[in-house]
């Protein structure tokens, strides 16, 4: 097997591990709850937790490989991940929990950027496209597997062992990684460490999470939103400091690349915003229908058929219609299948679920795909790493957005209500709610479509070199 294709094979391994850790922990909610007596906002930090280690190391990336070497950090990230995923399953409470899986995204968020760094630089750009392709494959794997083998577990075994489940996974990626990536000599003089800007970036990201998760719980809303204003000054304060720096350790500066940072917001506001659904959707199934976590778990089977046929879709027709249209077809679809959830009041209407999973897969994957095949049309190649990793960070910020933002108004709606628990059977009306508003958000990326030249995108893709000046 040539070279590039074994770097490849342990990148895509890394990012399949990451995308199940995402998912397959929404069919255990209802079990950890249940076992530590924890709330929603606790719950959803079993995925923000996770989701802000990886947020919190991935700007580092770039700076580790070159005074380490690559192959040293990635097997050092999968040796934390899996000591973490261990602990993860062993944890006796929830804050223990939480804890644990801070732990195991800091292991595990380097996985990806320096992954995707390694492989993208190994192929030509014109043999990007087809990478990107199997990238998104892959990426249907997790979401469509995990929910659905999680709920067989946590139905059959217990909410624990679907930690175990990465131990065996991290280890091939392990062993895989030690055999056959080739140690890269590190930089005899890298650049010095933005340790103020990590620290600076880490607070501003931490401080946002917690303020939002805050404002979840009614008796926090005073101190949450404190806290929320001031992680956003520590945001404005990075970010200023950053554009000032000649060598910051997050080249920001990228962002203002127009095919960039349109392909940036896209996903915080369509797949990001599935994520948080996604949640709402396994407490509602679960906890006010009475569902098993293995049937809530299948869902997630047609959203990945669907999901696929959109990616094939976008490979065929990208180069012929360019991705304006993409976009407003898949922001529209997602918002229909949000808003099919609406009918949804019995644990009986599984053929009703399947279709809004479907819709919601086949419209969230367009523009998923989409935004993969145009963020880096205009990015030159001695920018990839950085650009790899302002883009693997925008996705963490998504996904936690989406899940945090969802959250909140979930429980701003049940406190609103004078609603104490999801067997309450009003909370229907609030979980339907909770759809609509989330569909509605699906509308705003439709604004974003409109400052898009998409004759210009077409010049570049049949014009390649052209993307580079």
């Amino acid at each position: 097997m040539e070279y590039r294709k074994k770097v490849a094979a342990i990148y895509l391994l890394g990012f399949f591990v990451d995308l199940v850790n995402m998912f397959i922990t929404n069919v255990a909610y209802p079990g950890i709850g249940h076992a530590f007596g924890a709330s929603v906002p606790q719950l959803a930090w079993i995925s923000t937790a996770y989701i802000l280690g990886l947020t919190i190391v991935i700007p580092a990336s770039a700076w580790l490989a070159a005074y380490y070497g690559s192959k040293t950090v990635f097997i050092t990230s999968l040796l934390i991940f899996l000591c973490a995923s261990a602990g993860a399953g062993l944890a006796q409470s929830i804050a223990a929990l939480i804890a644990w899986r801070l732990l195991q995204g800091l292991g595990g968020g380097l996985l990806i950027p320096l992954g995707q760094s390694m492989t993208y630089q190994l192929y030509a750009p014109a043999e990007r496209p087809g990478l990107s392709s199997i990238i998104m494959l892959v990426g249907l794997l997790a979401p469509a597997l995990s929910p659905a083998l999680g709920g067989l577990i946590v139905d059959s075994l217990s909410w624990r062992a679907i930690f175990y489940l990465n131990l065996p996974l991290a280890a091939l990626a392990l062993l895989l990684a030690a055999r056959w990536l080739r140690a890269e000599p590190a930089r005899i003089a890298p650049p010095p460490l933005d340790m103020r800007g990590l620290l600076a970036g880490s607070t501003a990201i931490s401080l946002l999470l917690l303020g939002l998760t805050m404002l979840g719980s009614p008796g926090d809303w005073p101190a949450g939103a404190a806290v929320l204003a001031l992680g956003a000054v520590c945001a404005v304060v990075y970010v200023r400091g950053a554009l000032k720096k000649s060598a910051p350790l997050l080249n920001l500066r990228l962002v203002a690349e127009p095919l960039l940072r349109i392909s940036m917001l896209m996903y915080l506001l369509v797949p990001g915003v599935f994520m948080g659904v996604s949640l709402l959707a396994m407490l509602y199934l679960q906890g006010v229908l009475g569902m098993t976590a293995s049937m809530a778990g299948s869902l997630m089977l047609p959203w990945a058929i669907a999901s696929f046929a959109a990616i094939s879709l976008t490979g065929k027709s990208y180069r012929r219609v360019g991705p304006q249209p993409l976009f407003i077809a898949g922001a529209l679809l997602q918002a229909a299948g949000m808003l099919m959830l609406l009918r949804v009041d019995a644990a009986s209407q599984i053929a009703w679920l399947s279709g809004a999973y479907a819709v919601m897969g086949f419209g969230g994957a367009l523009c998923s795909s989409t935004a993969q095949s145009t963020a880096f049309l205009r990015i030159p190649d001695g920018q990839l790493s950085q650009a790899s990793a302002v883009w693997n960070i925008n996705r963490q910020i998504g996904f936690c957005l989406g899940v945090a933002v969802l959250g909140v108004l979930l429980n701003f709606l049940l406190a609103l209500h004078g609603i104490g628990s999801l067997e309450d059977p009003r909370a229907s009306t609030v979980f339907h709610w909770c759809f609509a508003l989330a569909a509605a958000s699906c509308l705003l990326p439709l604004v974003l479509c409109l400052r898009i030249d998409n004759r210009a995108v077409l010049k570049l893709v049949f014009h390649p070199q052209e993307s580079k000046k």
